[in-house]
């Protein structure tokens, strides 16, 4: 192999993997995760959540559609880096407008390709999440065709790489200016509830989900101030989903419990999960290798129904599985609190829900695209949540 066209892969415990050079050229650093789906690697790639994280792909075949200008999650790619075992020699679908690698080199994005990303998903399963690096290009001055370890050289620098533990994100990925997403379809003249969607690295499809069910949805970045969102007189305030550690949101939780405070209905997904249950005093912790991909089996614990959902996730709650807990934060001041859903490969805790004051949350994404959809019954579930809040506001009134 060419020297220009080489790419090494090398992980923080010394593992290398070597590879061709895919997308852009250059070098990369981040959080390196693995990713089950077998489609939707476009909106994986733009997905904010994945931002300082290098995505390695299980499925074998990736870039098989191209991409196009509908289905991305947001305005860029978000992916620290792509991990991929066999590019597509061509994209073939009907609405591709380019293929995947000249958009991965457009934007900047470094890759690699041809390493065994089955053994790389099974050392990451039993090591768990690895800071990594991609080098290639002018970054990788030096023939590694026969290297058995990664150089020094490149593993220093990983070592030096920032770890997500700790690591406070939000804020990089959040939109810098409010913007609306009017209610769409039956509901376009007649706005059922005002939502304030505090921005910590939203995806596109999810304001649109909440106007389809009725809502106008106000979009604002993750610098608000609770004084703001009162300004703008929402029925209700969502929180989205984002990177980073949990435990350095220390300003997003305190906005959250003064949300909280003020009984406005809230729902959050994914970060917002987690910042719920550190609102209410739970901690969190980091998964050994988390959950990524299209096809994690969660039950609802109020049906009993259990749903493919999408995830992407390395951290979690720590909220006892069973039973109603008092939620610990000063005191129970904000009453009980269950799990409502779990997830059926490590119990991990997939949803929370609160029995006294109108809050909920999901750590999975019922927005997700390209699918599945079985759990996007949760907007309508919000809508009347809010609803109903407003309809006991009222007779509390009366």
């Amino acid at each position: 192999m060419k020297r220009e066209e080489q790419a090494i892969l090398v992980l923080e415990d010394g593992t290398a993997f070597i590879g061709k050079a895919f997308g852009a050229r250059g070098q990369t650093y981040g959080e390196v995760v693995f990713s089950t789906g077998m489609t939707g690697y476009q909106e994986t790639f733009t997905d904010p959540s994945y931002h300082k994280q290098i995505i390695v792909m299980t499925a074998p075949h990736i870039g098989n559609t191209g991409v196009n200008s509908e289905d991305s999650e947001s305005s860029r790619y978000w992916a620290a880096g792509i991990v991929v075992r066999d590019p597509a020699r061509r994209a073939s679908n009907w609405r591709s407008e380019r293929d995947l690698e000249s958009s991965l080199i457009e934007q900047g994005i470094v890759g690699i390709s041809d390493i065994d990303t089955r053994a790389l998903t099974r050392h990451l399963r039993e090591q768990g999440v690895l800071r990594g690096g991609i080098f290639s290009g002018d970054s990788l001055p030096f023939d590694v065709s026969n290297a058995d370890d990664a150089p020094v050289v490149l593993l220093e620098s990983v070592l030096s790489s920032p770890q997500m533990a700790g690591a406070h994100l939000c804020g990089e990925v959040s939109t810098q200016e409010t913007y609306v997403i009017e209610p769409a379809g039956k509901w376009k003249d007649n706005p059922q509830a005002h939502i304030v969607a505090v921005d910590l690295g939203i995806k596109s499809r999810t304001p649109y989900y909440f106007a389809r069910n009725g809502a106008k949805v106000t979009v604002v970045p993750s610098s608000v101030t609770f004084e703001e969102i009162e300004n703008l007189s929402p029925d209700g305030v969502f929180f989205s989903n984002g990177p980073g550690d949990p435990e350095t949101a220390d300003k997003e939780v305190e906005l959250l419990r003064q949300v909280l405070d003020a009984k406005y209905p809230f729902f959050g997904i994914c970060f917002g999960n987690q910042l719920l249950g550190r609102a209410l005093g739970f901690d969190t912790y980091k998964l050994t290798y988390g959950h990524r991909g299209i096809n994690q089996p969660v039950m609802d614990k109020t049906t009993g129904k259990v749903e493919v959902t999408a995830h992407n996730h390395g951290f979690a709650l720590n909220v006892p599985l069973e039973g109603e807990v008092t939620a610990p934060f000063n005191d129970g001041v904000y009453g009980r609190v269950k799990v409502s859903h779990i997830c059926l490969n490590d119990d991990v805790v997939e949803g929370i829900e609160c029995l006294d004051i109108p809050a909920f949350s999901v750590q999975y994404h019922p927005e997700a695209a390209a699918g599945p959809h079985d759990a996007s019954y949760l907007f309508e579930r919000y809508m009347k949540l809010i609803s109903d809040t407003r309809n006991t506001q009222i007779e509390e009134k009366n």
